[in-house]
């Protein structure tokens, strides 16, 4: 096994490992501070949900332990499996009787307290899919055939599904996974813009085609004219972002959190975040999420082989992706999706799928190449080049001997 398939832990790694544990804690504290008073008025105890997202942590944290040591490699083996799982459960949500009917919205599958949201799952599996795809058909990427009809099919058959529950923010995750993979493997531009037309297409159809996607859309455009309804959660995430100013009211203070900001610690955490913490507190957590992409290109980039760099792509895609839709959302900027804040909002399948990819990303950042250094250093020659540089120096030096023998 060469050094650079040997698992240590890399400048990478510890950075990785870094950011996820800040971004993680900060999740414990703020929902915490969050759901208290929810809390309080439903079960009589400021703790429950705090309690219930340390028992997430900690799966999530001995998921992400277990997927790190592993090579990352026999994910390879898995993608097809994986993704056939993920597409069962998600048919299973929209029968009746075994989907759990949430807030209009049927989006978890399973019995009393323990549920688990096949979306999720959704993301890993169309991640490991894509990436395998990707490496085993590498040269073929302009291929329609071999590489981007299979990888959209999975896509749209995913995201209808998902559509059904209906899930806007997790389909547009799920398709920032496939535009960056396909992007990332070298796919032509013009197939991207007719992928990108025809899914913004769909998009806006689905969007104005039920009357309640019609009114988020409106309160979208204009949530102060909608304040008493559709646009009631967005003015109060901002009302409370405002009141935060560059300090905050202080941990624990706020006041969007007493039933005037609904899903405060679910969709909206990062409004509590802004009040409570000020603009200090809001740029350093959006600065951890770009800490994030920054080491995840970086693991893309020093990965050993095709498989692990579409890896780190695609899971850093989608990590950063969620983070700027649900930011989006709640400073105004893009709809409301319904999209949890990666390792920071209450949930249990969000957290542990995102913990487990964050794994198979920590895998590979365990055994990147490493970095040139010296003053005389050699530029580091990819993966998927070095096969062929020894092929023509092998060749050369042949030809070299057969001149010297004639």
């Amino acid at each position: 096994m060469s050094a650079g398939q040997t698992w240590r832990r890399s400048g990478t790694f510890v950075g990785l490992l870094a950011v996820v544990s800040v971004l993680t804690v900060v999740g414990l504290v703020m929902v915490l501070s969050s759901s208290s008073v929810q809390a309080i008025r439903q079960y009589g105890s400021p703790w429950v949900y705090f309690e219930r997202q340390v028992l997430w942590v900690a799966v999530g944290a001995a998921v992400m332990a277990v997927c790190a040591r592993l090579d990352y490699r026999i994910w390879s083996r898995l993608s097809v499996p994986l993704v056939g799982l993920a597409l069962i459960l998600l048919v299973l949500v929209l029968v009746p009787g075994v989907g759990v009917l949430v807030d209009g919205s049927s989006r978890w599958v399973g019995t009393g307290s323990f549920r688990i949201q096949p979306s999720e799952l959704m993301k890993l599996a169309l991640v490991v899919f894509g990436a395998d795809l990707l490496a085993r058909r590498a040269g073929r990427t302009r291929q329609w055939a071999r590489t981007v009809r299979p990888m959209t099919m999975v896509f749209f058959l995913a995201g209808l599904l998902v559509m059904l529950q209906p899930d806007m923010g997790t389909t547009l995750v799920l398709a920032s996974i496939v535009f960056g993979l396909l992007f990332a493997a070298g796919t032509r531009v013009r197939t991207l813009a007719v992928l990108l037309t025809g899914s913004v297409g769909g998009a806006v159809l689905l969007g104005i085609a039920e009357p309640y996607r019609r009114a988020r859309l409106l309160s979208f455009l204009d949530p102060w004219a909608h304040r008493s309804d559709q646009g009631y959660q967005v003015v109060q995430s901002l009302v409370g972002l405002g009141s935060g100013h560059l300090w905050g009211v202080g941990l624990g203070a706020s006041r969007a959190k007493w039933g005037f900001l609904p899903n405060a610690h679910t969709d909206f955490i990062f409004a509590i975040i802004g009040e409570e913490l000020g603009l200090i507190g809001s740029v350093l957590v959006v600065a951890l999420f770009g800490a994030l992409a920054f080491l995840g290109i970086r693991t893309a980039a020093r990965a050993p082989d095709r498989f692990g760099r579409y890896l780190a792509i695609g899971i850093t895609g989608w990590i950063v992706c969620q983070a700027f839709i649900n930011i989006g959302a709640v400073i105004g900027l893009l709809p409301v999706t319904g999209l949890p804040l990666p390792f920071v909002s209450f949930g249990g399948s969000s957290l542990v799928i995102v913990m487990a990819a964050t794994g198979l990303l920590l895998s590979v950042a365990a055994r990147e190449r490493p970095a040139p250094s010296g003053a005389g250093r050699q530029r580091v020659t990819p993966a998927a080049t070095q096969e062929a540089v020894a092929t023509r120096n092998g060749a050369g030096a042949g030809r070299a001997r057969v001149s010297a023998m004639q």
